[in-house]
């Protein structure tokens, strides 16, 4: 073929989502209680999630139906995309195939909306009057404040500090479809003062956001906890994403040899991934790679334990790879891959060797997304540029070995909202940041005793 996009008419978007957690090579291990160490029931999260999601959370069902009204707001900007990037095969002069799943045609210019309609839809159906969220780079608090306006609830985001003033147009989205924004840690929230007196200086992190939604939400009986990425149900709701990639690329006549995605909690690169996880069990040989940042390297650096998903210790604690919740990144500019751990269910899959994970720098990162703006046209986000970057390598690598091999990426966000970062890099100011050996050991010197575990 020698077309550049590879479209999905409207007839074909997925009716379902897919859940990988009947496919996994062995049992999913259970959230706990922090304080007994047992495994939590519906009912300890029922304070903070609707019914629906629960549900979901820890479903044994393979395919989950998608509600007619989430298809139909879907409708509005899926099917997405898959384009063949032909131009950046041009410049890395590789013999490779390079596709990228493109999520920034969203209103909110990302993925994030796949699992913020149906969050929304789900509160709505249970009477939630409000959600309350975090969000790091902004992408998130955006996607959810578009599904609030559109579902027809109120909506409070807890902004990371650094990326509240490093991003103020993704802050102006948020506020233009209604939302209430805050930079993270504030004077709102026990969870928030208690840092603030500890540390009033904090450029803040996901961790510390996450304490003050599930606060927030915990704390009002009409409102309802929303997170972006990590849990189980989100990465469900994002299989969209590689569901039609699946039937794009079969279309084009490819099965990809590699797969890669950025990550930070998850949840783009398992709904990208997650569809093709069967396939790779089965024995096809496919490279499914996660790219995060060397300032915050939970999969290539982390533990394998059970930890907290936030700072206050306010969550159940998840079996994950962790640098322990009281860590705080550095400001890199990838805002939505500062967080402590992961996804529990990308965690067991790297931990299973199913899928591996590799860190960059900021530097070499941004110069791959520059060179995909100069090739392709559009502006990556800092987050996405991790996975450009990687299949970057993988394309120089096929060059070096003569191995025409068919390479998939998800673009999962534009950086239209983040050309100060683009400045930075272009200024040479930009630095490649990597978090220090003794601050990795104190912070996993706080790992939580699990009593039962």
């Amino acid at each position: 073929m020698d077309d550049y996009k590879i479209l999905l008419s409207e007839a074909e978007l997925p009716q379902e989502w897919y859940n990988i957690m009947p496919d996994l090579p062995r049992p999913f291990p259970p959230y706990l209680h922090p304080g007994t160490g047992q495994p939590l029931g519906p009912q300890d999260l029922a304070p903070i999630f609707p019914m629906g999601l629960i549900e979901q959370e820890v479903s044994q069902e393979r395919f989950i139906p998608i509600p007619d009204e989430v298809q139909r707001i879907y409708r509005l900007w899926r099917p997405t995309p898959l384009h063949r990037a032909r131009r950046l095969e041009e410049a890395l002069k590789t013999p490779a195939r390079i596709y990228y799943k493109n999520e920034s045609v969203s209103p909110p210019g990302s993925h994030k909306p796949n699992t913020a309609v149906a969050q929304a839809y789900y509160n709505k159906v249970e009477g939630v009057r409000r959600l309350a969220t975090e969000t790091g780079a902004g992408q998130w608090g955006c996607a959810l404040a578009f599904a609030c306006n559109l579902i027809g609830l109120e909506c409070t985001v807890y902004m990371v500090k650094v990326s509240y003033f490093q991003k103020p147009y993704r802050r102006s989205l948020m506020h233009i479809w209604g939302a209430e924004v805050f930079p993270s840690p504030t004077d709102k929230t026990n969870a928030g003062r208690g840092i603030l007196a500890s540390d009033p200086g904090t450029s803040g992190s996901l961790g510390m956001a996450i304490s003050e939604a599930v606060e927030d939400a915990a704390t009002h009986d009409d409102t309802k906890y929303s997170l972006g990425s990590v849990l189980n149900h989100v990465m469900l709701h994002q299989t969209v994403v590689g569901l039609e990639t699946k039937k794009q690329l079969a279309l084009a006549g490819e099965e990809p040899d590699i797969l890669i995605g950025c990550v930070g909690g998850g949840s783009n690169f398992a709904g990208f991934s997650f569809p093709f996880v069967p396939d790779k069990l089965k024995g096809k040989d496919i490279k499914i790679i996660g790219v995060e940042p060397t300032a915050c390297p939970t999969l290539t650096r982390g533990l394998y334990t059970y930890d907290f998903g936030d700072t206050a210790q306010l969550t159940p604690l998840i079996m994950m790879y962790t640098l322990g919740h009281s860590f705080v990144p550095p400001g890199i500019h990838a805002g939505g891959l500062r967080y402590h751990g992961d996804s529990p269910l990308v965690c067991m899959l790297v931990h299973e060797k199913i899928i591996e994970a590799r860190a960059y720098p900021q530097n070499p990162v941004f110069e791959a997304a520059h060179l995909f703006a100069k090739t392709e046209g559009i502006i990556p986000a800092p987050e996405t540029a991790h996975a450009i970057k990687g299949a970057v390598d993988e394309a120089v690598r096929c060059r070096e070995t003569n191995d025409p091999k068919c390479i998939v990426f998800n673009f999962s966000g534009h950086g239209h909202f983040d050309l100060s970062a683009y400045d930075a890099y272009l200024e040479g100011k930009l630095e490649d940041l990597e978090y220090p050996p003794e601050v990795l050991a104190r912070a996993l010197a706080a790992l939580p005793k699990v009593p039962g575990a």
